[in-house]
């Protein structure tokens, strides 16, 4: 019998994994494994734990919650010499990597998808020694994601996300970066920069044309707008993104290895999934290829190498 450590948030999301842990564990111990449960007590409880299970010959770690809830679950597999595979149930509000992954939206759905799934190696980012699955990013909204009110985010799911991120546009305020990668230098004022391995970002935003394995980050960088009319444009082309980009304020590439230095005297805040990720000057941020097993079940359009 298969031994599985089983992480879960009980306040993730619209709190919804509570009612069904009866049947979740029942489904995973009719497939075959003996299940440990152990509810997150902190923040930071899912780093520990995901470690302990690692470092204990634990066969399978599975983690219910959101985006920063796997987060954690990651940084503390990172942590181990021993990586064990990671089936991952979504109840968070947005669920990005989910998505990019295709895992489906039920719960049981989601537990299935596990039962059914196979270990595939995914990508892994490194931002000044703190490990993140699909996002880094800094400037305008990136705030939201941790600022957002829990109890706001139960009760209104991704709805939340962007009533607070509307309330922001009228302080949209740049920053003076130095971005140097593969040889190239860029200097500017950016209103906003992230580097991902997703399809899909705070729910709005759909990437194309990746893939979760190939040891590549896409880099995304928005330039300081003159007017609302600009910014209405740099919008446009950002909900749209289907390989075409504003260039004149848009710069777009793919990097295994980037460095991010602060110019300005303003400090500058960082998300990593959708967690307060530090005001440091100088963020370096590296793709760890391949680094971590994520059972997946099948998909009519895999975002893997063959």
């Amino acid at each position: 019998m298969k031994k599985m450590y089983f992480i879960f948030n009980l306040s993730s999301g619209k709190a919804t994994i509570g009612d069904m842990l009866g049947n979740v564990i029942d489904e995973f111990t009719k497939a075959g494994f003996e299940v440990t449960a152990h509810p997150t007590q902190s923040a930071d409880d899912a780093v520990s734990a995901a470690a302990y299970a690692c470092d204990n010959n634990f066969d399978v770690l599975v983690c219910a919650g959101g985006d920063g809830t796997l987060n954690n679950c990651l940084n503390g597999i990172m942590k181990s010499e021993h990586r064990i595979p990671v089936g991952y149930i979504p109840t968070g509000s947005t669920n990005d990597f989910a998505r990019t992954l295709g895992i489906p939206a039920s719960i049981l759905g989601a537990v299935n998808w596990i039962i059914e799934g196979t270990p595939k190696y995914c990508d892994v980012g490194c931002h000044n020694g703190e490990y993140f699955t699909y996002i880094s990013a800094f400037g305008a909204f990136t705030s939201v994601t941790y600022e957002t009110p829990q109890q706001l985010k139960n009760v209104l799911g991704h709805t939340a996300y962007v009533l607070n991120s509307l309330l922001q546009l009228t302080n949209l305020r740049s920053k003076r970066m130095r971005v140097e990668y593969d040889g190239n230098v860029i200097e500017d004022d950016f209103i906003y920069g992230m580097v991902t391995n997703s399809s899909s970002v705070a729910g709005l935003l759909s990437l194309n044309d990746f893939l979760l394995d190939d040891g590549q980050f896409e880099v995304t960088l928005i330039k300081k707008p003159a007017n609302p009319v600009q910014l209405q444009q740099i919008l446009h082309s950002l909900l749209n993104m289907k390989g075409e980009f504003d260039k004149e304020y848009i710069r777009y590439f793919r990097t295994s290895r980037i460095t991010f230095t602060v110019l300005g005297d303003e400090s500058v805040s960082w998300t990593r999934d959708g967690e307060y990720g530090g005001e440091d000057t100088v963020n370096v941020i590296e793709n760890h290829s391949r680094a971590i097993p994520f059972l997946i079940g099948p998909q009519d359009k895999p975002a893997f190498t063959e």
